[in-house]
């Protein structure tokens, strides 16, 4: 059987001089270096793991406290845009308004709304337009002249629909953001088609669609006062007619920006949104037990 090699360890008592010799193959001294190898490897390996995972952790909370911060001045962003639409939307009444007082009429776009070959002979649609146009501000004149002898009930004293409130007047969760947002007014539970009733005696000076609202009706009450009917199925009333407290106006919805259908009910007191449960809570008593309990009562 051949020899196989190995290493001498020689060890030596310090007190006796007693000398001893170990014989350490060459496999196990490789084997041992090997592992010890290994064992370096592993090490580095788990120390390298350990430190991109703590960098990793260090930019996660890095980009969480900016997400925080972006958040912060979205909302404060989104508060600013909303006070600017307020505002804008006053200024388009105020015009409107006073479009109508002075009795202005629209003028056309531009040449190319004009077809080479399209008569000068109006169309049904031009001519229904025309017709509610000078219907709103002959009715306009006649409400500035003489308010009090037509109109009584001015100031909202119903619900436009019995429905529990889905969503309160103020700030909330934005449904499709999931951000914060300012709620400017209630939204009132109610099956398509439901009618929508007008809340007190007025004018209706808006019946079209407006983006976010869906299909809107805008009535004027006199003295700054408005009310406001969003998501709508479809209209009952036109611009410049006349209608009464609880006079069906439309048909609820979920038109515009909506995740189901329901009324949105606004009331706007010189063209900034005002909280209405006062004038909800005014009609209570001819309210159902649930929607009474909605308002605290």
């Amino acid at each position: 059987m051949p020899h196989q090699p190995y290493f001498v360890v020689v060890l030596a008592h310090s007190l006796h001089g007693r000398l001893r010799r170990i014989h350490v193959p060459h496999k196990a001294v490789y084997a041992a270096f090997a592992f010890t190898l290994i064992g370096c490897l592993s090490i580095f390996g788990f120390l390298s793991s350990y430190l991109r995972m703590s960098l990793k952790v260090a930019n996660y909370n890095s980009l969480r406290s900016e997400v925080a911060a972006l958040r912060v001045r979205y909302q404060e962003l989104q508060k600013v845009t909303n006070q600017k639409s307020e505002q804008l939307a006053t200024l388009e009444t105020f015009a409107s308004e006073v479009s109508v007082a002075y009795g202005l009429r629209r003028r056309p776009g531009t040449s190319s709304d004009i077809v080479s070959d399209a008569t000068l002979t109006p169309n049904f649609p031009e001519s229904l337009s025309d017709y509610n146009f000078l219907q709103s501000a002959s009715i306009s004149t006649l409400y500035r002249n003489y308010p009090k002898q037509w109109q009584v009930h001015v100031r909202p004293s119903l619900w436009p629909v019995e429905g529990r409130i889905m969503s309160a007047f103020g700030i909330r969760t934005d449904p499709f953001s999931g951000e914060g947002a300012i709620h400017t007014g209630v939204d009132l539970a109610a099956p398509l088609g439901t009618g929508v009733r007008a809340v007190a005696d007025g004018i209706v000076v808006y019946a079209e669609w407006r983006s976010g609202y869906g299909r809107l009706v805008i009535i004027d009450h006199g003295s700054g006062l408005q009310t406001l009917y969003g998501h709508l199925s479809s209209f009952e009333v036109v611009p410049g007619q006349e209608v009464r407290r609880g006079d069906i106006i439309a048909k609820s919805g979920a038109s515009g920006r909506v995740t189901s259908p329901h009324l949105h009910y606004e009331v706007r007191m010189g063209g900034t949104p005002v909280n209405p449960y006062k004038f909800l809570a005014k009609s209570a008593v001819a309210l159902p037990q649930h929607a009474q309990t909605d308002l605290g009562f």
